[in-house]
């Protein structure tokens, strides 16, 4: 088990029985026949499940499986009703769908900060002696006991929410570019599978007032599609994202070409969800710090994605070369909608 990174889990959940009604009846004096006054039992707590910004993994159920709301009161005499039972809230990331595990039906998808659902409601509390009084019987010893609360599991299942989704194959420089481009600090090496885990950055446009979220999604491979290599993990955290930047490496030769790299990328996304292929998507060509004359002509592949009306840029991830092009063509690719301002006017 990842401990620094928790994005799908099962928890169990139950929320608070229901206070047992009382039997009780009045005992003032000079009342020698005082009548029922046996209290309602409290509702049993709910348990509320609630999005929380600041929070990006669900580390917090990696030991903790169980979760109970507080029951609720008995009732009392004199008419009393018990204390209603204490609300449970779990919170998890913005970004969490919430499934029933065992029907597989979707209960709530939270994607704002402070969204929240009950995924169990409290149990009844049971009604006091004093509801059981009719004028043939006018002092009844019976009472309702609480209801009890609902338990089910649920499946806690975290998609990444972020403008732009950084894609490509192990070791293409990812998470370098991450880095570059915001004050995200990935584990960064040169062997495949540095990056187990979306990490998330803010990338500035301070001219513009303007800042977006990248994802960092860890390599695919192919087969990904079908759960090769944690395949469908990754996948899933690029569906929520408005833009996708093919980020591929210049230095495979061209008998494993860079175009074939990028056509297999595409094949992987549209294989687990053919929708996702309608987003916008850039491509960057990195690492030109090391290319030389036995990689595929850097004007060969810009012509390439030219006849195929896709904007690329070729970049250095390390030295940063071509980087404010690329930042560039982000912004003219993805821009806030609600935002009044035209692209021309924010370019």
């Amino acid at each position: 088990m990842n401990l620094e990174f928790l994005d799908e889990v099962v928890i169990k959940v139950k929320s608070g029985d229901g206070g047992n009604g009382c039997i009780s009846f009045r005992r003032e004096k000079y009342v020698p026949k005082g009548g029922p006054d046996g209290g309602d039992g409290g509702k049993g707590g709910d348990v509320i499940i609630r999005a929380r910004s600041g929070i990006y993994s669900l580390l917090e159920f990696a030991f903790k499986r169980y979760f109970e709301a507080g029951r609720g009161g008995h009732g009392r005499g004199k008419n009393q009703t018990g204390k209603k039972g204490k609300d449970l809230i779990i919170d998890v990331p913005v970004g969490t769908v919430i499934k029933d595990e065992d029907t597989g039906e979707t209960i709530a998808d939270l994607t704002e900060d402070g969204q929240k659902v009950i995924v169990a409601k409290g149990g009844r509390g049971g009604r006091g002696n004093q509801h059981f009084a009719t004028p043939t019987l006018r002092a009844p010893r019976i009472a309702e006991p609480g209801q009890p609360g609902e338990e089910r599991r649920i499946r806690l299942i975290l998609k990444s929410i972020a403008d732009v989704g950084l894609v490509g194959f192990p070791n293409a420089g990812k998470s370098t570019l991450l880095a570059k481009i915001s004050k995200a600090r990935p584990k960064i090496a040169p062997y495949p599978f540095t990056t187990l885990y979306p990490n998330l950055g803010v990338v500035f446009f301070e001219e513009h007032d303007l800042s977006i979220t990248v994802a960092d999604i860890p390599g695919l491979i192919e087969g990904a599609h079908e759960g090769k290599g944690l395949g469908h993990r990754f996948l899933r955290h690029i569906e929520r994202t408005n833009l996708l930047l093919y980020v591929l490496d210049i230095t495979l030769r061209p008998k494993n070409s860079i175009a074939e790299d990028f056509e297999a990328l595409q094949r992987e996304i549209e294989e687990y969800d053919p929708s996702l292929l309608e987003k916008p998507f850039i491509v960057a060509i990195n690492k030109i710090d090391i290319y030389d004359s036995s990689c595929r002509s850097i004007e060969e592949l810009k012509e390439y994605f030219s006849k195929r009306g896709i904007p690329s840029f070729p970049i250095s991830a390390k030295t940063g070369e071509g980087i404010d092009k690329l930042k560039e063509g982000i912004l003219r690719t993805w821009y806030p909608k609600e935002r009044k301002a035209t692209i021309e006017q924010i370019i």
